[in-house]
């Protein structure tokens, strides 16, 4: 029965890993840490109810190939190359300097050269999957310490390709001479520039004719193939089965066929990946934890305020606010997903030893468990700091009765325009350096600066500005801007976007005056194009549309909402219409007369006008021909109408 025993391991994860996410998910924490404690808890330095690790090892290396396949599959190399340089820099910067700074730090302790290095690699990295799953609970995302994170992010997952081609540079000894560490690393990269070439040249081909078999199994097991074999190619070349994972996604990411093979392989990725966390789990040693407990959370924070700092002064130095920069830093403060899988590899090459990888692999999870807290600290932090830094910013203009736009984006820019048009004066508070410096040299009002310090505001005159219109895509900025805007200028006129309808009675209660959800602009265009196509009359659309505007969208958002007038839909699908129809110039109605046709007797709607070069002839006879460029005038009921217009422009009758 020993053949058998994987399958009860992987039952065991199964059992203690559902509860574990399930009350994480309550609590707000990140499911891959629950599949650490799982680990944790029926590993050998736990219940011992898994002690063989070889199984699961082998199953834990299968979703480190998956992974970085996927990663190879989503990054796109032009996407890249058309991002910001200075956030590319920003991103590079980070982890060249974390690795330097913990380098050194551990080189000054006496560890060796080649071993500082690799914990400085392991420093380096933060989790993706925590970091986007928080910005995305929290919609910030889009908000401007979000973009700088997916950024930094993005380079920190690229860069764990490089750092698996060092491993073997750095295991050949301490006492490698820099040539010698240089012509290995050429070494390396030369084969991998072939396997590159040649998996370029070969890949798509392969794929195509798999595509074409049309047998899903088929494709399936085709990018399977072209996916392991890869990495075992890399692997028995002396580099690891990683490599030839993210060469293989890279490749075929260029292919007509990578979002079917997205498709295919995440459900084999998700369920591997959670094996490899459960196994980092089961690694853990809990009474080295519990030993050296105090040693271990010394050396959390020292992490976190180590990584935290690198981040926060890279995007303080490209002019970013403090409170971006502080945000963005605590969010990338922990160690990440990819550092386990170094951290594998480095066990490997005896880059890293026992005690020092039990004491990796808890600090590691107590950064992961912190973030969910530091991220929410974070604003508030920043907050203070900017209390207590002198606002930035241009002489205050003397303006007045003019309009604020905080963020020009899209829609600031579109009230920019027509706000210019119409004579008004406006000012705009904007975060990005690179675009306050282009739009003020094609002489635009902006001022760099955050919303939510007071000086900037004064800046911008707040204290005589009639409306202030927040147009960022930044919720805990745009809160903290309107209460200030509110206690600065108690009068103004305050306009916020926001993207969900949950988020319009906690604004309208801190003062906001319109609240124009997007979530519901969305709907109501659904709305009133679906009433259009049911011919319902314009100004009956529009008096129903203008309401849900103005009572803040309560109807919408209200299931059993009372006291709000029907549209009386019924009655008015019931009722007759008008409606017109264009001849075109190469209508086979040309030519044909009002008897040939008999669009009376085919659908019930009757042509009592035909209006002509500007002339208009009423209830045209039976021998009345219809000539090009006639826009016939229709009567009848709504289905009639439909029916009428489809047989005039050569459909059938529905």
């Amino acid at each position: 029965m020993q053949q058998y025993v994987i399958i009860k391991e992987i039952v065991i994860i199964l059992l203690v890993s559902i509860p574990i996410i399930f009350l994480f998910k309550k609590i707000n924490i990140p499911s891959i840490l629950g599949f650490l404690v799982t680990g944790m808890i029926i590993g050998p330095y736990g219940f011992k109810l898994i002690s063989n690790l070889q199984n699961i090892e082998a199953m834990a290396e299968i979703g480190v190939i998956l992974l970085l396949f996927t990663i190879g599959l989503e990054v796109s190399l032009g996407k890249l190359l058309r991002m910001k340089k200075i956030l590319f820099l920003i991103g590079c910067s980070q982890i060249i300097l974390t690795i330097l700074i913990t380098s050194l730090i551990f080189y000054f302790l006496k560890v060796p050269l080649s071993n500082s290095i690799f914990y400085g690699m392991l420093v380096s990295l933060s989790s993706t999957a925590i970091v986007l799953k928080l910005l995305s609970d929290k919609n910030e995302i889009d908000a401007p310490h979000g973009r700088i994170s997916l950024v930094i992010l993005i380079l920190q997952d690229l860069a764990i390709v490089p750092m698996l081609i060092l491993l073997p540079v750095l295991s050949g000894g301490n006492n490698l001479s820099a040539a010698q560490i240089f012509i290995q690393l050429i070494y390396a990269l030369g084969l991998i520039a072939i396997i590159v070439l040649a998996a370029k040249v070969f890949m798509p081909k392969i794929l195509f004719q798999l595509a074409r078999l049309r047998i899903r199994e088929a494709f399936t097991i085709g990018v399977m193939f072209l996916l392991l074999g890869t990495a075992y190619l890399t692997h028995s070349i002396g580099l690891s089965f990683a490599i030839g994972a993210f060469i293989a996604g890279l490749i075929l990411s260029e292919s007509d066929f990578s979002h079917q093979i997205t498709s295919e392989i995440i459900p084999l990725k998700d369920a591997f990946n959670s094996i490899f966390f459960v196994s980092i789990g089961l690694l853990l040693n809990i009474q080295f934890v519990l030993n050296n407990i105090l040693l271990l959370v010394s050396v959390t924070f020292a992490i976190i305020i180590l990584k935290t700092s690198i981040a926060t002064l890279l995007v303080k130095i490209i002019r970013y606010p403090f409170r971006t920069a502080i945000i963005t830093g605590f969010g990338i403060s922990q160690i990440g997903e990819f550092s386990f899988v170094l951290s594998q590899s480095g066990l490997k090459y005896n880059l890293i030893g026992n005690d020092f990888y039990n004491a990796f692999l808890a600090a590691s999870i107590f950064t992961m468990l912190a973030t969910p807290l530091l991220l929410k600290l974070a604003p508030a932090i920043g907050y203070k700091v900017n209390d207590v830094i002198k606002a930035a910013g241009s002489e205050k203009e003397e303006l007045k009765n003019h309009v604020i736009i905080v963020g020009y984006g899209l829609n600031g820019q579109n009230l920019a325009r027509v706000l210019k048009e119409t004579g008004i004066d406006f000012v705009i508070i904007e975060m990005n350096p690179e675009t306050v410096k282009a739009e003020k040299l094609k002489g635009k009002k902006l001022i760099f600066g955050d919303v939510t310090r007071e000086g900037i505001l004064q800046t911008a005159g707040i204290e005589n500005a009639s409306i202030i219109v927040f147009a960022i895509s930044d919720p805990s900025a745009s809160k903290r801007g309107l209460q200030l805007a509110k206690r600065l200028n108690p009068k103004i006129h305050t306009v916020i976007r926001t993207r969900f309808t949950s988020e319009i009675n906690d604004l309208i209660a801190l003062g906001a005056d319109e609240v124009i959800p997007e979530e519901f602009e969305t709907s109501l265009r659904i709305f009133i194009k679906v009433l259009e196509k049911y011919h319902i009359p314009r100004n009956v659309i529009n008096e129903h549309a203008a309401l849900l505007r103005g009572e803040s969208y309560g109807m919408m958002r209200s299931e059993s909402a009372s006291g709000a007038p029907s549209l009386n839909l019924d009655k008015i699908l019931a009722a007759g219409l008008t409606e017109i129809f264009y001849v075109s110039e190469d209508s086979s109605l040309i030519g044909k007369t009002m008897r040939d046709i008999n669009l009376r007797a085919l659908t019930g709607t009757t042509i009592i006008a035909i209006v002509r070069e500007n002339q208009t002839i009423n209830n045209p006879g039976g021998d009345e021909k219809i000539q090009s460029k006639d826009t016939l005038v229709l009567t009848g009921t709504h289905k009639s109408v439909d029916d009428a217009i489809n047989f005039l422009a050569g459909n059938k009758i529905i």
